[in-house]
């Protein structure tokens, strides 16, 4: 058995700077670090084969990148990989992630691996594209987001996949690829005498000549997006704290905060309606913008609703129409629901096959329908699901996908505006594309819905996706109730988001109590939710979700670099934590320095009596 992994070498996310007078970003003397999601892999793949039999599984790492990225390879090797592979040479630069994906795809049909594993997303770019892309390419199922995976007795994987509403059990043969997020493994890190030796191993150099003849599918001229220009976005928090205070009037200090800024208004929910929807826009020359549309717990994701309202302002000023695409059962309250935040049209693929979310059904049910109809426009939500199926359809299409989009805008030319944060979200570049329609994933929670005009009447338009393959992946079980109350983190308002602090899933009374009052969600972040404490569908950040309430409190939260990148779009944001030193005070409005037993029953009793009267 061969298992593939593949790699990436990332700057340290939270050391990188931009330098605004020059417009780029500073990478001199930031060190560099195998991604870690991909570290994730490759101790995954080192399990595997530990388990299977290290005399007949062999681990190759494969890498795309300058010379120096040999030392991500080394590691590789030195953490139980067989042989390393690194891809590197000029006409590689430039690369956009499909560019990248055909690369790594010419080099993988080199290998014949059974199993490939990538990581979930890089640190760098957070777009989770290549491995979807890579399965596209080589013709492989793919399972994203897995946070366990096994061999089963046959030839074949049993994996759990995580989703928004909580997780599948699957079973896919091989050949396939899946991607990794946390709980997959149990990370390996190499001892310093095990790296030493293993830079001293060889490592394969494959050229752009060595995977195809056509040089002009590699590097900037493969690409069918490029950066327009980047900018960095600087943090706008006061930093208020409050220390040596009685916690009493600790707590009067952030009310009055509070009150100041309107933090405790029941005003609507951030993203909630503002523009009117305006009357139906019929078809003209110009190809229109879509949204996909996705349902959870049996209604439309406010995410979708967002797309929408941002896709009719676009649309208005190219001159075309807003319309959304469902896939799978054409519910009539949801074609309404679409019709009245913004659709003109709802396109509907439905088939039997495609009344579970599945990567290759709903693949071909979205390629028929982009085929049929030639949108100029694509915005698919930012989800486990979206990220997992706008990478699949880019790859079969060959189109440019930008993900985890921060925002959408029509330029001077006409074109599609897609902002693309990267490094955590302190940089952000406009990406624009050379092909259509374009394809952009977008972030939830950062979009404005349309006040919703429901005397439209629905105008449908019924799409046949044709035959249907078999899927290769079964859904074995799957589980969505212990994510409930961690789904709602998407819309919420207000947010209450604990750390290991706390000391304890039995503490987190005193905190469910002050999300109550509040009428608040609750998050986590990744050390709690990898501990079990709150479900995994709670935590926020790099590698969770990014959230933008109105009011974000975080009670015995450190707030590293990781966390602190999925609060950023937060209105009011408020510490709560004992230790001067915890970073969280730097990304807060307003911080209370005091043990938070002492100051959540208190802030507590003062809200409950505040919206109480």
């Amino acid at each position: 058995m061969k298992i593939a992994v593949c790699i990436k070498q990332v700057p340290v996310a939270s050391m990188v700077r931009f330098d605004n007078d020059t417009r780029r970003v500073v990478r001199e003397g930031v060190p560099n670090e195998v991604n870690p999601y991909d570290v994730l892999a490759l101790s995954l793949a080192v399990r595997l084969k530990n388990e299977r039999s290290p005399e007949t599984t062999e681990v190759v790492a494969l890498s795309m990148g300058p010379p120096q990225a040999s030392e991500a390879l080394a590691q590789a090797l030195a953490i139980g990989a067989d042989r390393a592979a690194l891809l590197s040479d000029r006409a590689f630069a430039g690369a956009d992630t499909l560019a990248t994906s055909r690369a790594l795809a010419l080099a993988l049909e080199r290998e014949r691996p059974d199993l490939i594993i990538c990581g979930r997303h890089s640190a760098d770019a957070e777009t989770g594209q290549v491995g979807p892309e890579v399965a596209e390419m080589l013709g492989f199922p793919q399972i994203t987001a897995v946070s366990k995976l096994d061999l089963d007795a046959g030839s074949g994987i049993l994996a759990t996949r995580l989703t928004d509403e909580g997780y599948e059990e699957l079973a896919c043969p091989l050949p396939a690829l899946v991607t990794v997020t946390d709980g997959a493994a149990e990370e390996i890190y190499p001892r310093r005498d095990a790296l030493a030796a293993a830079r001293e191993l060889p490592i394969e150099m494959l050229s752009a000549s060595d995977l195809s003849d056509d040089l002009s599918q590699f590097g900037l001229q493969g690409s069918p997006t490029w950066v327009d220009e980047i900018f960095s976005i600087e943090s706008s928090r006061l930093g208020a704290v409050a220390r040596d205070t009685p916690t009493d009037e600790a707590v009067a200090q952030l009310m009055d905060f509070l009150e100041e800024r309107g933090a405790l208004d029941d005003h609507a929910a951030l993203g909630d309606a503002s523009s009117p929807r305006g009357p139906r826009v019929e078809p003209g020359q110009q190809g229109a913008i879509w949204t996909l549309a996705e349902v959870m717990g049996g209604e439309i994701r406010p995410v979708t609703l967002e797309l929408l309202g941002r896709a009719r302002e676009l649309a208005a000023r190219v001159g075309a129409t807003a319309e959304a695409v469902l896939i799978g059962d054409p519910d009539p309250s949801h074609i309404r629901t679409l019709t009245a935040y913004g659709a003109d049209t709802v396109h509907v693929v439905s088939d039997d096959s495609l009344s579970r979310y599945d990567t290759e059904s709903h693949t071909a049910a979205l390629v028929a329908a982009i085929e049929a109809e030639s949108p100029f426009a694509v915005l698919v939500p930012s989800t486990a699901n979206g990220r997992d199926l706008a990478a699949r359809v880019a790859g079969r299409l060959g189109l440019g996908l930008t993900g985890d989009c921060v925002g959408l805008d029509i330029d001077d030319e006409g074109r599609l505006s897609q902002l693309k944060p990267a490094f955590g979200g302190s940089i952000v570049a406009p990406i624009l594309s050379r092909t259509l329609p374009n394809m952009a994933t977008v972030r939830q929670g950062i979009l404005t819905a349309c006040a919703p005009d429901w005397s439209v009447e629905p105008r449908v338009n019924r799409i046949d996706a044709g035959e249907l393959s078999t899927s290769a992946v079964r859904v074995l079980r799957s589980v969505s109730d212990e994510a409930s109350d961690a789904a709602d983190l998407e819309r919420a308002s207000r947010i209450v988001a604990v750390g290991m602090g706390i000391g304890g899933p039995e503490h987190l009374g005193p905190i469910r109590e002050l999300a109550d009052v509040l009428g608040a969600s609750i998050g986590s972040t990744r050390d709690v939710a990898d501990l079990g404490w709150l479900p995994r569908q709670s935590q926020i950040g790099l590698s969770g979700k990014a959230v933008a309430p109105r009011l974000y409190i975080a009670v015995a939260l450190r707030g590293p670099f990781n966390h602190t990148v999925g609060i950023q779009r937060s209105e009011t944001v408020v510490a709560i934590n004992n230790s001067a030193r915890s970073q969280i005070f730097r990304a807060a409005d307003f911080g209370i320095l005091a043990d938070w037993r002492e100051v959540v029953p208190v802030l507590t009793d003062a809200i409950a009596n505040r919206l109480s009267g």
